[in-house]
């Protein structure tokens, strides 16, 4: 009959509990510290601060080794995702009532701070039949002669270059004409993406875009006067969630450095 009981045989030594709480320490600081170096600031940023945003975060990164993840959307999309909880520490809105109306929500740390002024353009692409001018007169003749058919800008109904485009063609009186026309981007971004396509003959742009080198050499652009829209006045803030490095990265983006890319980008910098 076999014998259930075990085999006797070498054995195994439990480590001692102090010696359990030792190891547990060491792993809790080591995983304090890896949560530590991923550590990221997070920013919601206007689509037109796509390209020079992102050349500033990325010397900050170089300069400092600290780590911010951009999001770039609508400036209205993202005044409604704060309110619901989405995990920004900064805001760089391309219209500053939304920062007014998020810092009486009480959802900011304070009214933040102007950090540029935006410009309009017409863009189009290499080849297309629209002539370019910032007073649109070669957009009102080929809206006339039907060698317009579509052109891009961003949604009106919540990004502030939608809206500075819709001025400009009000003033200009051509806004109804384009009804049935006009192609909108969810920002300024995807409208820059849209005119560049070639699906259509150009669109009304964020000034900023067309001078990033990504984009400055695929097609024709001419800066609209800023008179014939309101003011796209910038302004960023930090939010409620905001920790150290967030305000590290708020604060270097009031310096010369962050200016003079902002400046290169075509914006308007408010007097420090």
């Amino acid at each position: 009959m076999n014998d259930p009981r075990p085999v006797p045989g070498p054995q195994r030594r439990l480590p001692s509990l102090a010696r359990c709480g030792t190891l547990l320490s060491l792993l809790a600081a080591g995983l304090l510290a890896l949560i530590g170096d991923v550590r990221a600031t997070t920013v919601a940023a206007a689509a037109d601060l796509k390209f020079a945003l992102g050349e500033i975060a990325a010397n900050y990164q170089q300069e400092t080794g600290r780590k911010v993840v951009l999001s770039f959307g609508s400036s209205g999309n993202f005044a409604r995702q704060i309110p619901q909880g989405a995990p920004f520490e900064i805001f760089l809105s391309a219209d500053e009532e939304y920062i007014f109306r998020l810092a009486r929500q009480q959802l900011l740390r304070d009214e933040g701070r102007l950090y540029a002024v935006g410009r309009i353009a017409l863009l189009a692409p290499h080849g297309s039949p629209l002539a370019v001018d910032g007073e649109l007169q070669g957009l009102a003749a080929a809206l006339g002669d039907g060698r317009l058919q579509r052109l891009a800008i961003a949604n009106p109904q919540h990004a502030p270059y939608g809206r500075a485009a819709r001025a400009a063609l009000e003033h200009a009186g051509l806004w109804q004409a384009l009804q049935g026309r006009l192609v909108l981007g969810e920002n300024v971004a995807q409208a820059a993406q849209f005119a560049l396509s070639g699906s259509v003959q150009g669109g009304i742009v964020a000034w900023s875009l067309v001078k990033a080198p990504e984009l400055a050499g695929l097609g024709v652009a001419a800066l609209i006067p800023e008179s014939w829209h309101p003011p796209l006045r910038q302004r960023m803030a930090l939010t409620r969630r905001a920790g150290e490095d967030a305000s590290r990265f708020y604060d270097y983006l009031q310096q010369p450095a962050a200016r003079a890319v902002f400046e290169r980008y075509g914006f308007s910098l408010p007097a420090r």
